[in-house]
């Protein structure tokens, strides 16, 4: 979503098309199934809703994923890791503000566990191996990071790269980060829902719609429409 996309919204849809399709690839599939997380956040049978923030790459695709999960109640696209003065999109854009895009999941505990988000963070919303890009975009704002909201998030996020990498499920290493949220800050409107509202637009069909439909495919019990 950086050069791409900034081009895309001055030029013709054909010439949008023929950008996109040279400098994208696709997200990496797990070599086998991604197992459930054999550590998880304790049952919480309340209803009390509960926060987790993931960054991988541009918001846009994980909003668009989360969106479409079974027991979210509501995601946010915003900016996780810098200051307030510069959780603005053309500052972070510039790879030097300390922010990653992310994505604030609120969701109900007792509807889906939070080993069950990373399951479909890992497997399905980006790929973990890359280091400080996703797809056609690159720099330190799309990298790999979960922000943890708490103790239990931090253990559980912990445990279950762990067993990822123990378990061999994708090619290469692991490149996630970890690190406490210290403040989210949503970003402007016009990225809010961006796949949802803008379904043909060449950035989402190409990156993003098929996260989605992945996502319809492997966890057809955890989908909505």
């Amino acid at each position: 979503m950086n050069n791409v996309v900034r081009v895309t919204r001055g030029v013709g849809i054909a010439l949008a098309l023929g950008l996109v399709a040279a400098s994208f690839s696709h997200t990496r599939p797990p070599l086998a199934p991604v197992p459930d997380a054999h550590v998880d956040a304790s049952p919480d049978r309340s209803g009390k809703e509960q926060v987790a923030v993931f960054a991988g790459g541009c918001f846009w695709g994980i909003e668009a994923v989360f969106e479409h999960l079974k027991g979210v109640t509501n995601a946010t696209s915003g900016y996780a890791g810098g200051a307030a003065a510069t959780a603005h999109y053309d500052m972070v854009s510039a790879g030097n503000t300390g922010h990653a895009e992310s994505v604030q999941v609120r969701y109900d505990p007792s509807k889906v566990s939070y080993g069950q988000l990373l399951k479909v963070y890992f497997s399905v919303a980006h790929d973990p191996t890359q280091l400080n890009r996703q797809g056609p975009d690159s720099g330190t704002q799309y990298r790999s990071e979960i922000f943890y909201t708490s103790a239990e998030q931090q253990r559980v996020a912990s445990a279950y790269i762990a067993q990822l990498q123990a378990a061999h499920a994708f090619e290469q290493p692991i490149v996630t980060r970890l690190a406490q949220l210290q403040t989210f800050y949503p970003a402007e409107g016009y990225h809010q829902d961006f796949a949802r509202l803008n379904p043909n637009y060449p950035y989402i069909v190409y990156n993003d719609l098929p996260k989605v439909a992945r996502l319809k495919q492997m966890y057809p019990q955890w989908y909505r429409e």
